[in-house]
């Protein structure tokens, strides 16, 4: 008889924007550093930190493709205002 996956195993929809993901990943590694989580949270939240980053470097690549087409495929660096 095949298993059904616990609704528990299903992790939150990511954030909408990349702000809000940066966010969610500050609170998490804050708890993190904070040595003051139960042992159980500890995976969830790692987990979930992983989730987290590995969505936020998605957008940055996504944006970094549009930059690169919008420069005829040259990434040009980046320098401040008062450099340029």
């Amino acid at each position: 008889m095949p298993r059904k996956p616990a609704a528990s195993a299903q992790s939150p929809a990511l954030p909408a924007t990349y702000s809000e993901a940066v966010a969610e990943l500050e609170r998490i590694i804050d708890d993190l550093e904070s040595g003051q989580l139960p042992l159980e949270d500890l995976l969830s939240h790692y987990q979930r930190g992983a989730a987290l980053l590995a969505h936020c470097r998605e957008r940055l690549q996504t944006v970094e493709e549009q930059v690169k087409r919008l420069d005829n495929g040259v990434l040009k660096p980046w320098l401040p205002e008062d450099e340029a």
